[in-house]
């Protein structure tokens, strides 16, 4: 499970920070936020109610920390019931999948993931369900991104939400998980923990706290040591090599789920998205359409936070896995359900001789 208040990943720019007389480390508020007011320590109540109205062809938004998307209506097993509600409990779910049969269980079952605030296009309901399509996970062929099944319900289509997050200043976790509180200086479990890479209107700041706008209408305030805030549509420095590993390795020993794009849990191309998408680029989701997309680099080339592929039969046909090179033969990955994101030395691990090829994205 991710764990709350997580330093910023290396790479990720936060507020800048100065050093008072007594050598303790202060965040100054972002100057794209205008300063917080007293009206903003009240809690504002939600407006608008998870999946009512959801319909094709509308935009709506992910209202759950992270929405878990599936093959079919029909694809979920019992055990994967905590996933599926609102809230979701996704630290419940992994923890119940002990095993590592539970684990390869999801096997095509679960698709991706998308998290919270994420927009999607719906375009086709079933019952309580919605068929979608993730913006921020490009797919070839998939004009509106992934697609896949989720319960309507951790879903809300509103109109507000829809404008500050068009408009509005971005509040981008850079921790493995922040929580979300709705009075500001608490320090209390109330509100909601959100992973790595959420984005959500930054409406107001401290020098200490950011208040975040929420997709069901309501306020909540984050950490401003755990987010990055930036102007609407400002990008994000390019990374250096070292960064993406430094963003990489806090994940070791993070057990692999197929599906996974979270810090509760990442499959190896989920794991690569993820590391790229915490430095403001954006790869396809899969592995097969990330080394189509990726500049080819030769493995004397080779520098880290290049992406190493590998193929059946004999790394001539079909694309199945991915990894992360950091140097001195290593590469870091998330292999399958019966271990956790770990570094090899990639010449070793690729015993069957798969290897495809390097990709580079920088």
């Amino acid at each position: 499970m991710p764990t709350t208040g997580a330093p910023a990943s290396p790479g990720q720019p936060s507020p800048a920070q100065t050093e008072d007389e007594g050598g303790l480390t202060a965040v100054d508020r972002p100057d794209v936020l205008q300063p917080a007011s007293s009206d903003d320590s009240a809690p504002a109540a939600p407006t608008v109610k998870a999946g009512r109205g959801i319909s094709a062809g509308d935009t709506a938004y992910v209202a759950v920390p992270v929405a878990t998307l599936w093959k079919s209506p029909s694809a979920p097993r019992k055990v994967d019931r905590p996933a599926l509600g609102n809230p979701a409990d996704i630290a419940a779910w992994t923890k119940a999948l002990k095993t590592t049969e539970l684990r390869r269980g999801l096997t095509g079952r679960t698709e991706t993931q998308a998290l919270y605030g994420d927009a999607v296009t719906v375009l086709a309901t079933k019952g309580s369900w919605a068929k979608v399509g993730v913006a921020r996970e490009p797919a070839p062929g998939a004009e509106h991104g992934y697609e896949a099944w989720l319960p309507a319900k951790q879903l809300l289509d509103n109109k507000d939400y829809a404008e500050q997050a068009e408009s509005a200043a971005v509040a981008t976790v850079t921790a493995k998980a922040t929580r979300l509180r709705p009075n500001p200086g608490a320090k209390d479990d109330s509100g909601i923990e959100v992973p790595l890479n959420t984005e959500l209107p930054a409406l107001a700041g401290t020098d200490d706290e950011v208040r975040v706008g929420l997709p069901d209408g309501s306020k909540a305030w984050a950490k401003s040591a755990d987010v990055d805030v930036r102007a609407h549509g400002e990008p994000v420095p390019a990374p250096k090599p070292a960064e993406l590993v430094a963003t990489a390795k806090q994940f070791t020993g993070l057990r692999y789920l197929w599906g996974g794009t979270s810090a509760y849990g990442f499959d190896c191309s989920g794991f690569t998205y993820s590391v790229y998408r915490a430095h403001g680029i954006e790869l396809p989701r899969d592995s097969g359409p990330q080394f189509k997309a990726g500049k080819a680099v030769s493995t004397s080339e080779l520098q880290p936070g290049d992406l190493l592929f590998f193929a059946q039969p004999g790394g001539t046909g079909s694309v199945h896995h991915v990894g992360m090179y950091i140097g001195d033969g290593k590469m870091i990955h998330a292999p399958n359900a019966s271990t956790s994101v770990k570094v090899s030395d990639w010449r070793d691990w690729d015993s069957r001789g798969e290897f495809a090829g390097a990709r580079r994205y920088l």
